[in-house]
């Protein structure tokens, strides 16, 4: 999974190198995830008030607590945890930690992170040889809970071997516990999760399976811009000697296990000595989409503050963070005349197709690249996407918004768009719901305890389509098992359509919640 902590796990310690003063810029900037011009006026973001979380083996160091190297660069945590308790001194003290929460949260002058006045709350675990997915759920839901219940999104850039799970014939379906326990936490505390995934040497895949959050491949740079599947990501299963190890850590029954990219080769950020070091893998690619939803965090705040009209605080929902965010992702660079959504990057997998080329575009079964998800990460794109506002499929809606509602089985929703919209320009349109996952609550606490275990209740099956004005079907997002429907595709002609979202196949609860993102161009245009 990620370089830096498989080498922990085996007691080894990288060798990482110094280079000038440019990784943690770069991937923040234009041509990465371009989120810096929202720190400047006039938007003035940097997750004010918010309240994320980081749930590592180990955990940062903090001032007055710790006893410091002379060079140590102080990060703004708010509280650090061994599993349920509060840490103690000089305990636990991890580089890795330090480094994936100092994307995250960084304010050193220049060298900001993604969130620099974010709220971190941050959980260790302690070595693995002394705990077990039990003690990795009680640590994440401690996470979840602070911030008098209020934490938006949690980063997971480590997980757990399958060789180490407790069931008799253990692979990625959903069902470990850890992974249960996410699934779970994110519905009942309303956490957008986000996690590092799998990069193809047989490690660490679980919790890579969970459905109700994001797993994040990294991106590598191309002409100067972060535009690649890097080649140390898992992809599609290869012949030869590599083969059964690749499979262990592939989801099974066909279902995604890539929902975004973001930057993570060659990014620079500091370590507990106070040096730079250069590093890469998911591990540092998953900070920058859980700063990311800081930011926007903040600017919803913002907004409902203001009483803004389209606005409620289903903003802080995290199927609508999990929607906007994929929504947005870049794809196939726009070249000015916004038939691609003002993109600006064409994204490459390892073997340099564009997404045009992949199976998530050919095939409605498919919702995502298992290469790159919905795209790359670009924040300023989600800050639009979120600032559309919220709009009911009983009205009429804007080429550009976002919904946040529920359905009955066998029911559908149309939401119907105000204005024509213009052929041969594209649409983007994501749907996100929860799986379904109940606490066996044995001393009913409503608190997940050591013994206690979950119900997987299943996934009730949503699916995404566009409709012309003749009520024909242009495209659809009609997977069977995946908790995302994602349509990217032109629109053939000018004219009339609509976004429906159909509630197709009931198997657990009649009602299902769902958020829904999307990106149109009007004829008009």
């Amino acid at each position: 999974m990620k370089r830096i902590v498989t080498a922990l796990i085996w007691g080894i310690v990288p060798s990482l190198f110094c280079f000038p003063v440019r990784g943690l810029h770069q991937s923040l900037s234009e041509i990465g995830i371009d989120v810096a011009r929202l720190h400047q006026e006039p938007y003035d973001l940097k997750g004010r008030k918010i309240a994320i979380g980081q749930v590592e083996i180990g955990r940062p160091m903090q001032f007055g607590m710790d006893k410091l190297p002379p060079f140590h660069r102080n990060l703004p945590l708010v509280r650090l945890f061994y599993r349920t308790r509060l840490a103690l001194p000089n305990q636990y003290i991890d580089d890795h930690a330090a480094m994936v929460a100092s994307i995250m949260v960084s304010n050193e002058k220049g060298f900001a992170g993604v969130a620099p006045l974010s709220r971190l709350y941050s959980g260790a675990i302690g070595f693995l040889e002394r705990n077990a997915q039990a003690e990795q759920c009680l640590t994440t839901q401690n996470i979840a809970l602070q911030n008098n219940n209020d934490v938006r999104a949690i980063n997971l850039s480590f997980g757990e071997s399958l060789m180490r799970d407790d069931r008799p014939y253990p692979q990625l379906d959903g069902n470990a516990l850890f992974t249960q326990c996410l699934d779970w936490s994110a519905r009942v505390h309303n956490v957008l999760y986000v996690v590092a995934g799998n990069q193809g040497r047989g490690g660490i895949p679980i919790p890579t399976d969970h459905y109700n959050g994001i797993t994040t491949a990294y991106s590598m740079k191309v002409d100067g811009v972060f535009r690649k599947v890097d080649f140390a990501n898992l992809s599609v299963a290869t012949n030869g000697m590599s083969k059964d190890v690749i499979r262990g850590e592939i989801n099974v029954g066909g279902r995604g296990g890539i929902s975004l990219l973001a930057p993570g080769n060659n990014i620079q950020t500091y370590n507990l000595d106070g040096r730079l070091q250069n590093v890469q893998g998911t591990s540092f690619a998953a900070p920058h989409i859980t700063g990311a939803v800081a930011l926007l965090q903040e600017a919803g705040d913002r907004t409902y503050q203001k009483k803004s009209p389209h606005w409620s605080l289903d903003y802080r929902r995290q199927e609508v963070m999990k929607a906007i965010l994929l929504n947005s992702a870049d794809k196939v660079e726009d070249y000015g005349n916004g038939d691609f959504l003002g993109m600006t990057r064409t994204v490459l997998t390892q073997k340099n197709q564009t997404w045009l080329k992949t199976e998530a575009y050919k095939n409605p079964h498919i919702p995502m690249s298992m290469e790159m998800g919905t795209g790359h990460l670009n924040v300023y794109r989600a800050y639009q996407q979120l600032r559309a506002g919220q709009w009911s499929h009983q009205n009429l809606v804007p080429a550009m918004g976002w919904s946040y509602d529920s359905i009955e089985a066998n029911q559908s929703h149309r939401y119907r768009l105000e204005k024509p919209l213009r052929g041969g320009s594209f649409v983007s349109i994501t749907l996100a719901w929860n799986r379904l996952v109940e606490l066996q609550d044995s001393n009913q606490n409503e608190v997940f305890d050591m013994g206690e275990r979950f119900i997987n209740k299943g996934l009730n099956n949503l699916d995404l389509y566009l409709v012309s004005g003749n009520n024909q079907v242009v495209c659809s997002s009609v997977s069977r098992v995946d908790s995302v429907e994602h349509i990217f595709c032109p629109i053939p002609q000018t004219g009339e359509y609509h976004i429906k979202v159909s509630f197709n196949n009931q198997v657990n609860e009649p009602t299902q919640n769902y958020a829904l993102a999307w990106h149109t161009v009007n004829h008009d245009q």
